[in-house]
């Protein structure tokens, strides 16, 4: 029987890695559904005004049911780091996710406080 090799030469950089993938899904959207970034981002806000942090999973299938569904769902990604950048949207948790066989890194979403309101 013959192992698989593994090869431990190579640097990983997961973010770098990370980052590529997500550039090149955004290239993709931006080519295929190019409204979809500012659509996207006025949902989420919308979203998070009205129901408050709600985790990134909650957020792409809302956004699905509204009928935002874009080429790929990595390119929701691009759109939550690009309102976190500009202070828009803060990380205000960590939950366990429902895709990904239940492991545990599913990020929940919330205004800055003085973003906050419009919420009973």
């Amino acid at each position: 029987m013959t192992q698989p090799s593994i090869d431990f030469t190579r640097d990983v950089n997961v973010e770098q890695d990370r980052d590529q993938v997500l550039a090149a899904v955004e290239r993709r959207v931006d080519r295929e559904a190019p409204a979809f970034r500012d659509r996207a981002q006025a949902l989420v806000l919308e979203h998070l005004r009205t129901h408050g942090p709600t985790s990134g999973e909650d957020l792409t299938d809302a956004a699905k049911r509204a009928g935002l569904v874009p080429p790929d769902d990595r390119a929701f990604g691009p759109v939550y780091a690009a309102l976190s950048r500009r202070g828009a949207i803060v990380a205000v948790g960590v939950v366990r996710r429902r895709r990904g066989h239940g492991t545990r890194g599913a990020t929940v979403w919330g205004l800055p406080h003085h973003l906050e309101g419009g919420r009973s």
